[in-house]
């Protein structure tokens, strides 16, 4: 077995299932090695589309990503991919063929251009150590939540593997080991935050005073928010627990949204695309706890949904998120689901809760029901203590039917701006919202438009939105979608894009109708760069450079195989149903043309940063 052989039966033998890539001759006999030992491999038509395919599918699969590439310019051309996964600390193990000699036109310093990105670079350096070093890669990847570039040198991958140092030769066991992380990132309460990473899957005990002290807060407040953030999407039956405990409302960031659906307390996303009831109430909190969270700008609305009197409290496996985007009076450091079911167990149970295993008798509470002051703020002395049912911290039955009328963007009344031969895309993906079946995926690139689908298209949980933005590249949608429908299968995938970055992205349609994957892709068609229009034509600027000619992604589409529809008016959605009944044969392209008057309202809040 030679090394390149090694590597690929070492990544195999971790449990990846599905790798993607472009293959060139330096990547040719990993890719084959990954093959013939059973992982499915996705060809993508351009290295950027296969990163963002290999990151996207660790996202919504929960798997191990896998991306082969050729050395230089196939390493290249990953990066954006590369930097938006190190960006949102997914799982990812880059192979990547490596020239070492400076005088070759291939080389490039592709550890320094792994690092510049956030990525984690390593290198396979002989036929000794190769089994050792992948399973390390491996590890790093999964244990740590960290995109991993594994260089590949052409000279080493050739070299025979000596006897006994094969993979199962003794020096690692990547099939077992591939076995346990899987074990343990199915039980996993949580992680770090969003942009700053999950963390390491696992129970990690949060410290008992930080416990006491948390518990205490929320003893004593009185309008509690939780935020829950990608580190928390495994612990929805803890934190919906203890809020219940606590009294408390619940949101998400916008890469967990969908975590609480269905819960009366849901307030869906907050940030920049809250609902203006959410904005209310968050801003409107006394104490506001980040689950596996940042708080970073994006989510708290450039520190607006914060108000000034506000505890602020974060929960993290790692110390150096705690407090990295604004200060907080309390941070703890442990896994989410074991430190929510830690503070439960210190406060008294909602009337008809379950008791949480190990927790005290009520009369019996360690809490303090004093008035602690936390890091230079007050907490709130009245404690959820005596109150019954809904009446609990933020909750009452007044809100709970405030947040059932008004809770989802498409019950925020607005003027519909469809005419013209153009549909407003609110109308517009309020009918797909109705149209599309509840079980799906829905895949947003980046741009003005954004908001829309997210927001307006509802997700069945905390899967259904697969949100590629921590680096806020536009041109990553399409691809995101055919690693998402490639992770799940059973739903029906919905590619959300802009028109630039449709273009971006257009060799991709090629590699959706050749992997057959019946998903839907719309197009929210302003011939514009909007968010430039809208940021910088206000003020007068010439936007010649950011407004294009009409262009025709139905006949694109068509092109490449797909069903395609223009969409100038709601009425232009009828077929859709046609299609949704089956065959699905083929994928379809909506080509929406929208009205582009305004911005939209994410946008013009996160202008207010700039």
């Amino acid at each position: 077995m030679n090394v390149a052989e090694a590597v690929g039966a070492v990544v195999a033998g971790s449990g990846a299932r599905t790798a993607f890539g472009v293959v060139g001759s330096g990547n040719f006999h990993v890719t084959n090695a990954l093959t013939a030992r059973g992982v499915r491999f996705a060809a993508a038509r351009h290295e950027g589309g296969a990163a963002t395919m290999a990151d996207a599918y660790a996202r919504v699969s929960g798997e191990l990503g896998v991306l082969t590439v050729h050395q230089g310019p196939g390493l290249t051309n990953a990066l954006t991919g590369i930097a938006e996964a190190a960006k949102s600390r997914t799982p990812l193990v880059v192979l990547a063929a490596e020239t070492t000699e400076p005088r070759s036109n291939f080389f490039v310093d592709q550890a320094a251009l792994a690092a510049a990105v956030g990525a984690v670079p390593l290198r396979v350096s002989g036929a000794e150590s190769a089994v050792r070093e992948t399973a390390e890669a491996v590890r790093l990847a999964r244990r740590e939540r960290r995109t991993v570039l594994l260089n590949l040198p052409l000279e080493v991958q050739g070299l025979t593997v000596p006897a006994g140092l094969e993979p199962g030769g003794g020096t690692a066991a990547p099939g077992r080991a591939g076995a346990q992380v899987r074990e343990r990132e199915a039980g996993a309460g949580g992680g770090a935050g969003d942009g700053a990473g999950d963390g390491a899957p696992g129970g990690s005990a949060p410290d008992e005073k930080a416990v006491a002290r948390l518990a205490e807060i929320l003893a004593g407040a009185r309008r509690p928010v939780f935020v829950a953030g990608r580190g928390a999407r495994a612990a929805r039956h803890e934190l919906e627990e203890l809020a219940g405990r606590a009294g408390a409302l619940l949101a998400t960031s916008a890469v967990a949204r969908g975590l609480f659906r269905g819960s009366p307390w849901d307030l869906d996303v907050s940030g920049g695309f809250a609902t203006p009831l959410a904005a209310e109430l968050i801003s409107g909190a006394d104490v506001v706890v980040g689950w596996g969270c940042a708080l970073n700008m994006w989510t708290m609305r450039h520190g607006t949904l914060i108000g000034p009197a506000a505890t602020v409290v974060q929960v993290d496996l790692e110390a150096g998120v705690l407090g990295a985007h604004r200060p907080v009076h309390l941070g703890v450091i442990g896994d989410v689901a074991a430190t929510a079911r830690a503070v439960a167990a210190l406060l008294p149970a909602a009337p008809g809760s379950p008791a949480v295993p190990g927790s005290p008798a009520v009369p019996g509470s360690p809490v303090v029901q004093g008035s602690p002051v936390v890091s230079g703020g007050p907490v709130a002395p009245e404690g959820p203590a005596g109150r019954a049912g809904a009446e609990r911290g933020y909750r009452s039955a007044e809100l709970a039917a405030r947040i059932a009328r008004e809770g989802r963007w498409r019950d925020v009344p607005y003027t519909d701006g469809s005419g013209g031969g153009r549909i407003d895309p609110r109308a517009l993906s309020i009918v797909l919202d109705d149209l599309l079946p509840a079980e799906r995926t829905v895949c947003t690139d980046s741009g003005n438009f954004m908001g829309y689908p997210a927001m307006f298209l509802d997700v069945p949980d905390e899967h259904g939105l697969c949100f590629t933005q921590a680096f806020q590249s536009v041109g990553l949608g399409l691809a995101t979608a055919v690693g998402a429908a490639l992770a799940r299968p059973d739903r029906l995938t919905v590619a959300a894009l802009g028109d630039g970055g449709a273009l971006m992205g257009d060799a991709e349609l090629e590699t959706v109708v050749r992997l057959g994957l019946p998903m839907v892709a719309v197009v929210y068609d302003d011939d514009a760069y909007g968010a430039e229009v809208h940021h910088f034509g206000p003020d007068g600027h010439p936007l010649d450079t950011v407004i294009f000619p009409p262009a025709d992604f139905a006949a694109i589409a068509r092109g490449y195989g797909w069903q395609a529809l223009t969409v100038r008016d709601p009425a232009d959605l009828a077929s859709v149903g046609a299609w949704l009944e089956g065959p699905r044969d083929r994928p379809l392209m909506l080509h929406a043309e929208v009205a582009g008057e305004r911005g939209s309202w994410w946008l013009e809040e996160a202008f207010r940063g700039h």
